[in-house]
């Protein structure tokens, strides 16, 4: 039997790699209405995809500067979505 392994999605940009190595990991996630990125702070999911980043880079760029761009986009998105209503307890 021919086993192959799965292909990620063809990505345009760097940072779209990164939110996706984000979104495997489990790190991120896109609001269901509004499809804005949402940080799950969850410690264990940035490391995986600290890991995922270490060592599946894309082709061109260092273990380190892919390290680096998923910092970079951790850091750029919030827990929250702008556009959804804040939750009043």
């Amino acid at each position: 039997m021919l086993m192959t392994k799965e292909r990620r999605p063809a990505i345009r940009t760097l940072r779209g790699w990164a939110i996706s190595v984000l979104q495997e990991a489990g790190a991120v996630r896109e609001c269901e209405e509004h499809g804005w990125m949402q940080d799950r702070a969850d410690p264990h999911a940035r490391e995986r995809a600290f890991e995922l980043a270490r060592l599946d880079a894309p082709p061109g760029i260092s273990p380190e500067g892919a390290v680096a761009e998923i910092r970079d986009v951790l850091d750029s998105i919030g827990d929250t979505c702008p556009e959804c209503p804040p939750d009043s307890d």
